[in-house]
């Protein structure tokens, strides 16, 4: 599971070949026990929640980062090595 942002206790991940449960592009989010699920490109919530206001910054990096998420979707389907991508600054 590449991680392609940590900031304020959150951790965004992408699976490799993750097409089975939720057959379009996503990543996952985690926040201490908690997990939300967001498609990509439109950030639209997919299952899981936390706290409101770490949503929020989940949900405004998703709209920054729209293209680079596109795009190492792309590479994760196809098993391929994924970049990091900046926090929110």
């Amino acid at each position: 599971m590449p991680v392609l942002w940590m900031f304020y206790g959150i951790i965004v991940a992408m699976y490799f070949a993750d097409k089975k449960k939720h057959k379009q592009p996503h990543i996952h989010v985690k926040y201490k026990d908690s997990e939300k699920v967001y498609a990509i490109p439109d950030g639209e919530l997919l299952e899981g929640g936390f706290p409101r206001w770490k949503a929020r910054l989940v949900e405004a990096w998703i709209e920054l980062h729209r293209d680079e998420l596109v795009a190492n979707w792309s590479l994760a389907s196809q098993s391929q090595r994924v970049f990091k991508i900046e926090p929110l600054k």
